[in-house]
């Protein structure tokens, strides 16, 4: 079993960092097995926007997890027969019986655990059948990924995981992923669908409670092979990857543009980036205009030729620098009569032009 897994997540990350463009398709996506019936099939469109997806373990049975809604039925006692939601500790409250755990439970697991809970000192030969109504383990995930959306999904799955589900990475993306984690939720989730005027609702948290928590993981060091950063999700999860912040480079360079600023680009990468500098640059003479945190603009005076040639420190580079590279008049005069006469011609005196 574990094998198969691992092989399903290798197929997975294997399109983590595909970015090319694909179109979004229809496709019949199976609702997993519950309570030993047949398996439901709902019609999912994978839209550019919001595609949803839910992914199931086609060789064992569906297993209960929080939040979920189960409808229970005992033969002849209706006042237990009746929908309940399993609280986000992974518990349901009945009557009788109290607090029963039906977390990582399949149906046919916790149909007998009621059974036996009811048998003897309630019932003589209790009948008890468990159906799963509603699975809710929605993770959201938004930014620079290739299929943005909603993603139903069983179990636990991890930040590596639901990238590769959203299609992987775009080429904008950051090197930061942001995992926003609700802090009522857990208050809404504890509430079964019978409400018990004991239970906490989401108005107990108080209004200077902060209503979500944010947890960080480096993108860059999780596809490095460092797992620490390979955050646990849990469901309800909105994962942001940012766009990575970007800088520019003007004037005398071959590629002049807007470029993805990634962790440590300094001036030296950013000038290579632009495929460096004209003939008629005055690299010597360039200017980094930068905007400081009061919002006041900067001209920083840099020696492109001297960092290039490593006699100047490289200057490492922020979000929004606009490095510009001015032209050489005379460079720009005298090119001319080089590439028409040869380099010799540059030394003639000027009466001969």
């Amino acid at each position: 079993m574990k094998s198969v897994k691992a092989f399903v997540v290798v197929l997975l990350v294997s399109g983590l960092l595909d970015v090319s463009a694909q179109e979004p398709k229809q496709s019949q996506t199976p609702l997993p097995p519950v309570g030993g019936g047949q398996a439901q099939s709902t019609p999912t469109q994978s839209m550019p926007i919001a595609p949803t997806g839910i992914i199931a373990s086609a060789d064992e049975d569906y297993r209960i997890g929080p939040r979920d809604v189960i409808e229970l039925y005992v033969l002849r006692v209706p006042e237990l027969s009746r929908q309940y939601r399993v609280n986000a500790d992974g518990m349901i409250e009945m009557p009788f019986l109290g607090r029963i755990k039906a977390q990582k439970k399949t149906s046919r697991e916790l149909a007998a655990a009621i059974a036996d809970g009811l048998r003897g000192d309630y019932l003589v030969d209790p009948q008890v059948f468990v159906i799963v109504q509603q699975i809710n383990r929605r993770f959201f995930i938004q930014g620079a990924v290739r299929n943005p959306g909603v993603y139903t999904i069983e179990g636990q799955p991890s930040l590596l995981e639901l990238l590769s589900l959203a299609g992987g990475l775009n080429s904008t993306y950051s090197g930061t992923a942001f995992i926003f984690r609700s802090r009522r939720q857990r208050y809404k989730d504890d509430a079964v669908v019978s409400a018990n005027p004991k239970e906490p609702s989401s108005s107990d948290v108080q209004p200077s409670e902060p209503e979500y928590e944010l947890r960080k993981a480096n993108i860059n060091a999780l596809l490095r092979g460092e797992f620490a950063e390979n955050a646990m999700l849990e469901p309800g999860d909105i994962v942001h990857i940012p766009a990575a912040d970007v800088f520019f480079v003007a004037g005398e360079v071959k590629a002049p543009g807007s470029f993805p600023l990634k962790e440590g680009t300094a001036l030296r990468q950013a000038i290579s980036l632009a495929q460096g500098t004209n003939p008629v640059a005055a690299a010597p003479r360039a200017i980094i205009f930068r905007e400081d945190a009061s919002g006041q603009k900067r001209e920083i005076p840099v020696d492109v030729t001297a960092v290039m040639r490593g006699r100047n420190q490289d200057v490492p580079i922020i979000a929004n620098d606009i490095i510009v590279i001015p032209n050489n008049k005379t460079k720009s005069v005298v090119l001319p009569v080089v590439n028409a006469f040869g380099i010799s011609a540059a030394y003639l005196p000027f009466r001969f032009f």
